[in-house]
């Protein structure tokens, strides 16, 4: 969570534009709900240290924590060379995990790019052994398996340009020219993402900083002139998103709108050597459902190491998401928030004729009580053989749910429950 000033500035600095909920390009999003973060660059290669010091915060910010030289940061492009990515493997990995799109890291604050970009050498097709257009292939992945394919930029940080904001060791702030840094650096690269990949489903902006209003709105209107349905993220700053944004494994009270928070998969977004403190499948699958039942997304990140691989305990983590998924998706896929608030153990989803139930924990009782004057046909618990049926009965203005004869599920339990009227609960 975060504190209450960095909430504030959250909800007024990460909402969504005002206009934005009517914008049709939405409608993939709503219906996705869950997706991947990939967090992959140079970073990968020192994971977590750096000639013998480790790092304090996470893998992707070693540079900045532990002020590296950018010359000395550039030349582990030299060493870049993940010969087992498979961009193919990274993009089936989201679909078994039930995951709807995919943002990738194109350009982390470090500076370095996942594709051959023009505007620098410090980048994996013309700066590395490697010599690949990482960019490229997920694209390729992604359009062939029918998955959104979106890419993360960081528009005011950037490490080894002497003009971006985030390096003051190697730059003096006071003669940076940051306006000359967007109009003829991220402009450009913006570009060439925009126009050499395919549809964009979005453009994840990152940590706007000062940004000005007036260079936001720039940002948002040089995206959408060259891919009109692309989406721009909460944190291009000023309230300016398509979609609000959280801060970083955040959880809001009751946003209004469209919005996404992105998640770590343990304690780190960019490969760290020894970090595996990850979240079990419970806990996500209980961010994902709770994201849901406020009408939100949950973006969940992978940290590649050095070779390109995930590593065996997030895979894992993401297989049994993935089992998880296929018993429960359309729990949480295409639904809004439910009718169901404040609820004392668990929170609600619906759809046009059912609603469900995410349960945060099993009734000790066996029983579960809903205060409500809608009529259900029917209830099950969803379950791998698509669902068990669940004794209810009418007590006064309660319904009761027996579940005593049922099973709990070995991630989070979901009832559905079918319609036959629609009341106000």
């Amino acid at each position: 969570m975060v504190d209450t000033d960095k909430r504030d500035y959250v909800h007024t600095r990460f909402a969504q534009r005002a206009d934005a909920a009517s914008n049709p390009a939405l409608a993939w999003f709503r219906e996705a709900r869950f997706g991947m973060f990939v967090h992959w660059g140079l970073y990968a290669l020192p994971a977590g240290t750096w000639q013998g010091q480790p790092t304090p915060h996470m893998g992707e910010w070693i540079m900045h924590d532990l002020e590296i030289p950018a010359a000395d940061y550039r030349r582990l492009a030299d060493d870049f060379d993940p010969q087992s990515f498979d961009a193919g493997e990274l993009v089936d990995l989201a679909v078994r995990a039930g995951q709807r799109y995919i943002v990738v890291t194109a350009k982390h604050h470090d500076g370095f790019c996942l594709w051959g970009t023009e505007q620098t050498e410090f980048n994996s097709v013309t700066g590395t052994p490697f010599g690949r257009d990482i960019i490229g292939e997920i694209s390729r992945a992604c359009s062939e398996r029918g998955v959104a394919f979106g890419l993360y930029y960081s528009q005011t940080q950037d490490w080894t340009h002497p003009d971006a904001a985030g390096n003051d060791w190697d730059f003096d702030p006071e003669t940076k020219d940051f306006e000359g840094y967007l109009q003829t650096y991220v402009k450009p690269q913006l570009t060439e993402l925009l126009t050499g990949y395919g549809p964009i489903a979005l453009i994840w902006f990152d940590t706007p900083l000062g940004i000005s209003a007036e260079q936001s709105k720039d940002l948002v209107d040089h995206v959408h002139a060259l891919q009109p349905d692309c989406l721009v993220n909460g944190r291009v700053g000023n309230g300016l998103g398509d979609y609000g944004q959280t801060a970083d494994n955040d959880m809001p009270d009751a946003p209004p709108g469209d919005w996404e928070t992105p998640i770590t998969g343990n304690s780190t977004w960019g490969y760290m050597a020894g970090r595996d403190d990850w979240k079990s499948a419970r806990e996500i699958a209980a961010t994902v459902a709770e994201a849901a039942s406020l009408g939100g997304n949950v973006l969940l990140n992978v940290g590649p190491d050095a070779q390109g691989r995930i590593p065996d305990g997030q895979r894992a983590q993401l297989a049994a998401l993935g089992e998880w998924m296929d018993r429960c998706g359309r729990a949480i896929r295409g639904t809004t928030r439910g009718p169901f608030t404040g609820l004392d153990g668990a929170w609600s989803t619906e759809d046009a004729d059912r609603v469900y139930l995410h349960l945060r924990e099993w009734p000790p009782t066996g029983e579960f009580a809903l205060s409500c004057d809608t009529r259900f046909a029917s209830a099950s618990l969803l379950t791998n053989a698509g669902g068990e049926s669940v004794p209810m009965r009418v007590e006064g203005d309660w319904i009761v749910l027996d579940l005593r004869a049922c099973r709990p599920d070995p991630v989070l339990s979901v009832i559905e429950l079918e319609r036959v009227e629609r009341g106000e609960c």
